[in-house]
């Protein structure tokens, strides 16, 4: 069990049961994870009712017990043993995902998958996002993931220099000999859109820098040569 599976399983099952699910179902069940990882992902776990509303911004006991509730009876968290007064707290454990929910995922990916190819064919404007699961970077020879990181840089080229997307290009694809990731791939998020602006307002200060340097340069030259120069006819 880790959370990656549980945040998966949680949103399948949130995606198939959209009438059924609120925030606050989502905000216990996170900061049920986030507890049970703070003590070292233990099996079974104390879930002190008041903490957890506070931690997640609910005042209302009845709201918070009947969400609590719908947890238990969906599936995401087994009661080990209920509190008996104020003084306890609820013992519980954190449901792994099953067979059944890992197969009702793929409404989900497929869901998914359909909104970035409408994303990717949307305008230039647009932050793009080339995102995608881990199983299905991996999956994929680097090469062609290489060629398709190529291939989304096309729309771009009426907008910035073929030298800077080349760059650009050069610089997110490069990977060690080992690596089976390229270094975009290796980020949390990328929007390609997001990302050539922000390269090309850098590009540009790094030449004007660089066209300042070179005059800065060239003026301390002509400077040393005069002096040079006045030297020889003061002899």
């Amino acid at each position: 069990m880790n959370s990656f599976d549980l945040s998966r399983s949680w949103f399948n099952f949130s995606f198939e049961n959209p009438e059924k699910v609120k925030p606050i179902h989502a905000a216990i069940f996170f900061f049920a994870i986030e507890h049970c990882n703070r003590l070292g992902n233990k099996e079974k776990f104390g879930f002190p009712s008041q903490m957890t509303m506070d931690a997640i911004g609910v005042k209302n006991y009845q709201t918070y017990g009947k969400a609590l509730k719908d947890l238990e009876d969906w599936g995401f968290i087994i009661f080990i043993e209920r509190s008996k007064n104020q003084y306890s707290a609820n013992i519980i454990s954190i449901s792994a995902p099953t067979k059944n929910s890992i197969a009702r995922g793929k409404a989900l990916d497929k869901a998914t998958l359909k909104h970035d190819a409408k994303q990717t064919q949307s305008t230039v404007s647009s932050t793009v996002s080339i995102d995608k699961p881990l199983n299905q970077v991996t999956n994929k020879p680097l090469n062609q993931r290489k060629d398709e990181f190529k291939n989304s840089l096309t729309p771009f080229l009426d907008k910035y220099q073929k030298v800077m997307l080349n760059d650009f290009f050069e610089y997110w694809t490069e990977h060690g000999e080992n690596d089976k990731k390229m270094r975009f791939e290796k980020q949390t998020s990328f929007g390609i859109s997001r990302r050539l602006s922000t390269w090309a307002k850098r590009d540009k200060e790094w030449k004007k820098e660089k066209s300042s340097a070179k005059k800065e340069k060239f003026t301390l030259t002509m400077a040393d040569l005069q002096f040079d120069e006045t030297k020889k006819l003061g002899q």
